[in-house]
């Protein structure tokens, strides 16, 4: 068992206080937007093994098969497949997408070959894997998650009474099974600019007036954004603490505010559509987009049918497993499967982590632990614990 020393990324659109209050440290009057744990290059976290600390990343690339075992190393390469994070957003993130496998590798291949920089700012594919990804709210958390079907849509835009959304809300109506959506989307990214602008000022005060507040404060962060209109088309969700929010490929996307617990396949690969100053593009962006009216697909914790008392957010996909533990004082230990490695994250209370040599390490909320394959750990409360591993 390894405590993690976690990087915490300064990004602007971070809360000041949601993570300081988790960690029980004092604000710095900044941003502070994600506390990343794993080994991704960007922020690798660190551990201390009596030398100093060290990467995760380096500490693995050491032992691989020793750290992460056998399974994982043959499924996924010799390395950590996940990135695990506690987000914490007062403003809302941009509206975005993530391609599948294939359309991460093709695109990859395709910039490199062109000679396009890794850290250019118009480069789409930072590497070439696919960026599925998983939120649990710790808060009430807001969020855009899928299109709404098309007559939905329709009448949201109808409802504001914007004389230029109208032409919208006709196509959606005309065609709501036939491409209205990508049309719709298509036409608000590629229009003129200033004109669009006006369009998304008139909406925002609509919205205000009318007591649509997500729209409304979206408006706010991003003045004359086409996004705006765009973030109209998509489902508003609000979580509640507990509840999960599951991200495939192509579905379009975003986090408006609230404190959560997010985990993620090990990618940067993001296509924007707007809510962002960074670069938009459509015609890519139009590529990758799943047009299909969605439902966002709220997920509970369901138990594991082992008596273990854990709960799991169930997922498609192999590169992670998230599950919670909610421990009450008093309880027995509960152990916890060794097969994989794992990361473990304290929410609430306190966790004990007793390995099978007597070993202890206690977690406060925010505080975190690695630990490798095989190694036989019990965990006692009280508190609440997130546990991060593959899904093998």
């Amino acid at each position: 068992m390894d405590l993690l020393d976690n990087t915490i990324r300064p990004y602007s659109w971070g809360s000041t206080t949601a993570l300081p209050e988790l960690l029980g440290t004092e604000p710095t009057g900044k941003p502070q937007a994600e506390l990343w744990m794993g080994a991704h290059p960007g922020a690798p976290s660190r551990v201390d093994r009596g030398a100093g600390p060290v990467s995760l990343a380096d500490v693995i690339a050491a032992d691989p098969r020793g750290e992460l075992g056998d399974a994982a190393v043959d499924a996924f390469g010799p390395r950590l497949p996940f990135l695990f994070k506690v987000l914490a957003a007062d403003a809302p993130l941009s509206l975005q997408v993530h391609p599948d496998l294939d359309q991460a590798r093709a695109g990859f291949a395709d910039e490199e070959a062109r000679g396009v920089p890794v850290g250019a700012p118009h480069r789409n594919y930072k590497d070439a894997n696919h960026k599925p990804e998983l939120i649990c709210a710790l808060t009430p958390f807001d969020g855009l998650c899928g299109f709404r079907p098309a007559t939905e849509a329709a009448d949201l835009l109808d409802g504001l009474g914007v004389d230029q959304l109208k032409p919208y809300a006709d196509l959606l109506r005309a065609h709501p099974e036939t491409g209205a959506l990508r049309e719709v989307l298509t036409a608000v990214l590629t229009a003129d600019s200033e004109a669009m602008a006006d369009t998304v000022t008139r909406a925002a005060e609509a919205a205000d007036r009318l007591g649509h507040a997500a729209y409304a404060g979206i408006a706010r962060h991003f003045p004359g954004d086409p996004g705006v209109i765009a973030a109209m088309l998509l489902n508003y969700v609000r979580l509640q603490p507990g509840e999960a929010l599951y991200l495939g490929a192509g579905v379009p996307h975003a986090y408006l505010n609230g404190l959560g617990v997010e985990l993620m396949a090990n990618s940067d690969n993001v296509l924007r559509c707007g809510l962002t100053p960074k670069h938009v593009d459509v015609p890519e962006l139009l590529r990758i987009v799943r047009f299909e009216a969605t439902d966002p697909g709220v997920l509970h914790p369901a138990p594991v049918p082992d008596g273990s008392g854990e709960e799991v957010y169930a997922t498609p996909i192999d590169e992670f497993r998230l599950s919670r533990l909610v421990l009450a004082e008093g309880s027995a230990a509960r152990a916890l499967p060794d097969g994989t490695a794992q990361i473990l994250l304290c929410t609430a209370g306190r966790a004990v982590l007793t390995s099978a040599d007597g070993e202890s390490l206690t977690l406060a909320p925010g505080r975190s632990a690695w630990v490798r394959a095989g190694e036989r750990v019990e965990v006692t409360g009280p508190g609440t614990v997130f546990r991060a591993t593959v899904a093998l």
